[in-house]
């Protein structure tokens, strides 16, 4: 494997690196809906899982940008213009050589699926799968088609009491070949789990960066 210097200078906006920037595996990690690339969850994860073999980029999208710009929340862009600015960032990384893996955070995890139906990477990873709106889990609402028209390795995260998809729900659904599915022990939608398990956030947020290096490891070639 030939490898490029990473082009920062290239890079559509402002970042995070966390890892070393010469690994041969490079992670793209998209923010939720609702807070952005420091959020303690993006931070902690991406410390977790870098290391000398894999650099993990952090980044925001535009309506996150402009919020930050503007010290106030605001909506979401549409999915469209939420996917224009991955794969933006899929194209900037492109050329330096390295094992490309399409991450997110709820909202993120499910623009990193939908650019994992054409994008050219490694493997895609999902944490907190935003199965369905909260409260909202009739069959119409549920968000599969992203899940099957992603053509690279798939792996979801989920807490198990994710209220957007829980355990419970998921049970009676069956992911596509090619779609991996592991449970963070009684965690909620940020993987938090309650007292009464006996484990912390960080135990499952630990759990969780194993899983997606395993991941990662296994499909290195």
């Amino acid at each position: 494997m030939i490898l490029s210097p990473l082009p920062i200078d290239d890079f559509p906006a402002e970042h995070r690196l966390d890892g070393n920037p010469d690994a041969p595996n490079l992670v793209l990690l998209a923010h939720g809906a609702g807070a952005g690339m420091d959020h303690p969850f993006m931070v902690q994860f991406a410390q977790l899982l870098a290391g000398d073999d894999i650099a993990v980029i952090r980044f925001e999208f535009p309506y996150m940008i402009r919020a930050r710009a503007e010290e106030r929340r605001r909506p979401p862009d549409r999915l469209p213009k939420l996917t224009e600015c991955y794969q933006g960032w899929i194209d900037a990384l492109s050329g330096s050589g390295r094992r490309l893996y399409l991450a997110g955070k709820s909202m993120g995890g499910r623009v990193a699926t939908v650019c994992g139906a054409e994008a050219e990477a490694a493997g895609v990873i999902a944490l907190g799968y935003p199965f369905h709106p909260v409260g909202k889990s009739e069959p119409e609402k549920w968000r599969w088609a992203p899940v099957l028209a992603c053509t690279r390795p798939l792996l979801i995260l989920q807490g198990e009491r994710d209220t957007f998809g829980s355990r419970a729900e998921l049970a009676a659904h069956r992911l596509p070949e090619g779609a991996r599915l592991h449970y963070l022990t009684d965690g909620d939608h940020s993987f938090k789990p309650r007292k009464l398990s006996g484990l912390t956030e960080h135990d499952n947020l630990a759990r969780a960066a194993e899983l997606a290096r395993a991941f990662i490891q296994g499909h290195a070639s």
